[in-house]
């Protein structure tokens, strides 16, 4: 799709922007879904660069480089699919990405399960996904690997002398030492990390804990202010670390959410509901996501405020995720519980205090309630950015909802000071902070939402990769420009 001398914008994750199930006797293809894929789809789409990952099966598909080029050729840039055998995906992904990097980044360690037989696992697939890059790069690519099921990459790619340079971005919190030492590879993960030419942050605590680890386990490492970023000599090699605050295509966002569809689903949304204030609560089902914390705080709002009941309605959103593993099916049980007790608690005549929904709500739907809702609840025990709360702001098109928001999710360093904060463990500072947004005046509600959408405004997501690509190639999102074949008017971002 780009010509042989163009720069080009190399994209590796865990996995491939789209979803590949099967359907009756053939495959199908669907858009993914996710902070990484919203994020960077916008950025990625038309400039004739590419996308290597996992195309989302372990199995044998025949036709798959013929669905993938049919998606590509609509997308604007190649996908290139990396294959995963079954035990592969259960040891490196389940295993230790999701069992043990996850809830240790997550400042979790309790929920660790540290198998020794996911390290290698890890390793190899890791060393996969290098070898393709190897065979895809070229040297004037700007590559740009993300995530922490991928830290290991670039110690594979330093085996070849004509390495390209590689960035790496960790979407999650990174731990403190006292809580990273507990990985018992601790020391290959950081050697991985300083393989690379750049890592980026979410936070300044995460790129604070990050540095601070090196310093606790690198001998000899040499960490110096360099402008913005820090950089890191280790053994006659420099590499930087940075933070880089991800954003959204909140233009995209408010855009879509004024269309006639969403409107049409959002009025329906309104009549439902009536005059009631609308809370809303969008989260995959994962412990980190405090939802269990959060339903036991609006239980406890309508314990102490009955002066509030009928008048308000919590819709709970839970997107399925990592069905069939222990854990996550207790925690499903919990709120399925949580639920059934406020519900049968409180319940009146012809009100229901807590709507729940386990599945994913199409894009109409997902925009129409955050339209509607006059109260979001993002209120996560630890999260690397959370883009919910940012989505919930650009779709807030009349300026009158408040955002309730963990001190535990990245997004509070930027959105604090407009958001009402809470600590999602303390119940009652959740649930006075409910009762503050219920009864908040229209004046102060447009005041503060205004500023939330002026931040996202001006920090969306191509504020992000310019700011990170600056950093790592003194380069922005306009080198790699959106190709002649494609038309502007509906494509082009920028």
């Amino acid at each position: 799709m780009a010509s042989a001398g163009m720069k080009r914008l190399i994209v590796v994750s865990n996995r491939l922007p789209y979803v590949l199930k099967r359907k009756n006797e053939g495959w199908e293809l669907s858009a993914g879904s996710g902070g990484l894929v919203t994020a960077l789809l916008p950025v990625l789409r038309n400039r004739g660069g590419m996308w290597i990952g996992w195309p989302g099966v372990t199995e044998h598909v025949p036709q798959l480089n013929q669905i993938l080029h049919e998606a590509a050729t609509d997308a604007g840039y190649s996908l290139k699919p990396v294959i995963l055998s079954p035990d592969e995906y259960d040891r490196y992904y389940n295993g230790y990405s999701n069992e043990t990097v996850w809830p240790l980044f997550h400042d979790l360690p309790s929920h660790c399960n540290f198998n020794p037989e996911y390290w290698p696992a890890y390793v190899k697939v890791n060393r996969r996904f290098a070898e393709s890059i190897a065979a895809e790069a070229r040297p004037d690519d700007f590559v740009w690997i993300h995530d922490y099921q991928l830290l290991d990459v670039a110690h594979h790619m330093r085996e070849d002398k004509n390495c390209p340079d590689l960035a790496f971005f960790l979407h999650i919190p990174f731990p403190p030492p006292d809580i990273f030492l507990d990985l018992p590879e601790r020391q290959a993960v950081l050697d991985s990390l300083l393989a690379y030419d750049l890592v980026g942050f979410q936070t300044l605590r995460d790129r604070r804990n990050f540095i601070q680890c090196v310093r606790t386990m690198v001998r000899g490492a040499r960490v110096k202010a360099d402008g913005h970023l820090h950089s890191i000599q280790t053994e006659g090699r420099e590499m930087h670390v940075g933070t880089f605050p991800i954003g959204i295509d909140a233009r995209d966002f408010a855009t879509r959410a004024a269309s006639p569809e969403v409107e049409s689903e959002y009025r329906r949304i309104l009549a439902h509901f009536g005059d009631r204030q609308l809370v809303l609560g969008i989260d995959r089902l994962d412990y980190t996501k405090g939802i269990p914390h959060r339903l036991r705080a609006f239980g406890n709002f309508l314990e102490r405020f009955p002066e509030a009941r009928g008048r308000i309605t919590f819709v709970q959103v839970v997107v399925p995720s990592r069905e069939g593993i222990p854990r996550y099916d207790a925690l499903k049980q919990e709120i399925d519980q949580l639920v059934g007790q406020i519900n049968g608690r409180y319940t009146q005549m012809g009100w229901v205090p807590v709507h729940y929904m386990f599945r994913s709500l199409a894009p109409h739907e997902l925009l129409a309630f955050y339209r509607a809702a006059q109260i979001a609840l993002v209120t996560p025990l630890k999260d690397g950015m959370n883009l919910v709360c940012k989505e919930f702001c650009a779709c807030s098109l009349d300026e009158e909802s408040v955002l309730i928001l963990s001190q535990f999710a990245g997004a509070s360093a930027q959105l604090g000071r407009a958001a009402l904060v809470v600590n999602p463990y303390d119940v009652e500072q959740t649930a006075d902070a409910i009762f503050n947004a219920y009864r908040m005046s229209a004046g102060e509600r447009r005041y503060r939402m205004r500023r939330l959408r002026k931040n996202i405004r001006s920090q969306d997501v191509f504020w992000w990769v310019d700011s990170f690509m600056r950093a790592a190639i003194d380069k922005e999102l306009r080198d790699f420009p959106v190709l002649e074949e494609y038309i502007p008017e509906q494509h082009e971002r920028r």
